[in-house]
């Protein structure tokens, strides 16, 4: 099916993030739009806005008639959609031509240049700068991006002077595998999704295939130190990147104080000096060096870095602020992994020294418990004070014996508790006066509390 000619699209969990930047450009594209979601969300009320028809109800006859024509229908689905769903059955069992996001996005790599962010950690605030930094400058770009964007608004950029789209390459159910990357950025490969690989090896393995399908002309740009082997075809260009240390593309002379970030950013010939971060926490260093690689070898000019780093506001849920005060702060972010969560803590603790760091975290996926409930305790052991929240299941359904207090009970911190999510606010409400910085860790539901948990601290 040529993606270009379709009349209509449906999609089979319309509410996820991935999956709303491509209603967003077949919306753009002026095609007709509708999709199924389990759960309302300000997200699919947006795109309801934008035009999209979604309903909330696994029901066929709610599936519009200008979406049940084989011929002229695209049908895209995420893999966190069960087997047994009837809308996604009676699409099969129809004809339609069915897709998974990521084969959609890879269709549409094959008409323009793909750069392509993988890793299990960075990628969105990795690619989001590198969108931001080529949307801002000359070069222009399209972008689907895994976040909102707070500078635009949206997970979707497009251009109509650009070829050049970024891409958030998600390796959950080896995605990424559909995509044709001009250029590629891998920022780590820390084991995750065991559910799907089942070992370590397994999930390396991926990301190894994931570089044998940069195009012949294109490169890889890999983060130094990785314990990956990297399958190129003949004329990819390998370039290594790091927060620090010599590379082809790294950070000297690093300044941290006053809440900014400044440093030196050296290219294979050249030095941009002053470089001052727009959202100065020091994991954006080296999320910040690969992004300008990337930036850097697309043509964006010295000056067009200097202002799209220090222009850059972040993604939604990557160190977001609500409340920036001498008494308190309030933040939260969207790592769910325990190496995202080690980056996180780490950093804030480097830009707050001396505050008591309490952290609030709701644990991802029973699986993921399950399979790095140690290296959670270790990274949550890092706070000066931890709150622990029930698992949010996602796609799964429970697994005996799987609970936060897993987690809980290698927590070597003394200051812990664990509450039910019900519980959190009254909890706050009752502790608040002893609060310094907050930091709202996680991927599930936890961003419905942060307003709450603002409206309470405010008071202080």
């Amino acid at each position: 099916m040529d993606i270009q000619k379709i009349t209509s699209v449906y999609f089979v969990g319309a509410g996820g993030i991935g999956m709303s930047a491509l209603i967003r450009y077949f919306l753009a594209k002026k095609k007709i739009v509708a999709g199924y979601d389990k759960t309302p969300s300000e997200l699919t009320e947006e795109l309801i806005r934008e035009g999209a028809s979604i309903h909330y109800e696994d029901d066929v006859t709610q599936i519009p008639e200008t979406c049940k024509q084989p011929e002229n229908t695209l049908v895209v689905y995420t893999p966190a959609i069960p087997d047994t769903h009837a809308e996604l059955t009676y699409f099969r069992h129809a004809g339609f031509n069915i897709m998974k996001r990521a084969r959609v996005l890879g269709e549409i790599t094959n008409y323009s240049r793909g750069l392509c962010v993988a890793g299990t950690h960075g990628k969105t605030t990795t690619s989001s700068m590198a969108a931001h930094l080529l949307k801002q400058s000359h070069v222009d770009c399209n972008a689907f991006l895994g976040g909102i964007l707070k500078n635009y608004n949206s997970n979707l950029m497009l251009s109509d002077k650009s070829d050049l789209t970024v891409i958030e390459a998600d390796e959950f159910d080896r995605s990424f595998h559909w995509l044709n990357p001009y250029m590629a950025v891998i920022t780590a490969v820390d084991p995750d999704h065991l559910d799907i690989y089942g070992t370590p090896e397994a999930y390396r393995e991926s990301f190894e295939h994931f570089t044998s399908l940069i195009r012949p002309d294109g490169c890889l740009i890999l983060k130094k130190g990785l314990n990956l082997q990297p399958q190129l075809k003949p004329g990819v260009t390998l370039y290594t990147y790091s927060a620090n240390e010599e590379t082809d593309f790294y950070a000297k002379n690093i300044r941290i104080g006053n809440g900014e970030i400044v440093f030196d950013f050296v290219t294979p010939n050249e030095c941009i000096e002053n470089v001052q971060l727009g959202v100065p926490v020091k994991v954006n260093i080296e999320n910040g060096v690969a992004a300008m690689a990337l930036a850097w070898l697309n043509g964006v000019t010295t000056e067009e870095i200097r202002q799209g780093m220090k222009t850059f506001a972040g993604p939604v849920r990557r160190f977001d602020f609500h409340l920036k005060r001498e008494n308190i702060v309030l933040l939260d972010d969207y790592a769910h992994h325990p190496a995202e969560l080690k980056a996180s803590i780490i950093s804030i603790k480097e830009l707050y020294k001396g505050k008591k760091i309490t952290g609030i975290f709701q644990p991802h996926l029973y699986t993921r418990t399950r399979d790095f409930a140690a290296d959670f305790a270790a990274s949550l052991s890092l706070l000066d004070e931890l709150i622990l929240l029930d698992i949010y299941p996602a796609r799964e359904e429970p697994i005996p014996g799987i609970t936060s207090e897993i987690i809980f009970d290698k927590v070597t911190i003394a200051n812990k508790q664990m509450v039910r999510k019900e519980e959190l606010l009254n909890l706050v409400k009752k502790e608040a006066s002893s609060f310094e910085v907050v930091l709202m860790l996680g991927a599930g539901n936890i961003d419905r509390l942060i307003e709450p948990v603002k409206q309470i601290l405010e008071k202080l």
